[in-house]
């Protein structure tokens, strides 16, 4: 199974962005978290981090025919971007978003998420973890397939 992991704007900044919020875990831990997840067992996984929606886009419509999975935190994307949905139902590989943080505690522009309309799910407020979570339920529905 292959995954492709990608992070939107802000998030390679973690450990320094608002740690009361994200934690005082960095980028680079998260992506070995989740490198460690994939090993343990057998997947493969691309990671990806831009701060540039067009990017983003680019990645996912990269990742049709290659990836198996896509899991998403598009970070302020997630309230804005009409694009990363059409390119995500446009590749149509099941995806999964995510948010470190609870969004539906927060500001009310973090009530909307444009992409959640073409995810399988959401896991939100589950910290990094909440990455392993969202790898853990593709695989399982993937498998259930």
């Amino acid at each position: 199974m292959k995954f492709l992991v990608i992070n939107g704007p802000n998030l390679n900044m973690l450990g320094i962005r608002e740690p009361g919020i994200y934690g005082e875990q960095t980028y680079a831990g998260l992506c070995k978290k989740i490198e460690d997840h994939a090993a343990k067992n057998g997947w493969e996984v691309e990671l990806y981090q831009s701060n540039h929606e067009g990017c983003l886009v680019d990645k996912i419509q990269e990742a049709y025919g290659k990836a198996d999975a896509i899991v998403i935190n598009p970070g302020a994307y997630t309230h804005t971007s009409v694009a990363l949905l059409d390119a995500v139902k446009a590749v149509q590989i099941p995806t999964v978003e995510v948010h470190i943080s609870d969004v539906s505690k927060r500001e009310d522009f973090r009530q909307i998420s444009y992409i959640r309309l073409a995810c399988a799910a959401t896991i939100a407020g589950h910290g990094l973890d909440g990455y392993l979570e969202a790898m853990d339920l593709l695989a399982e529905r993937l498998a259930a397939k």
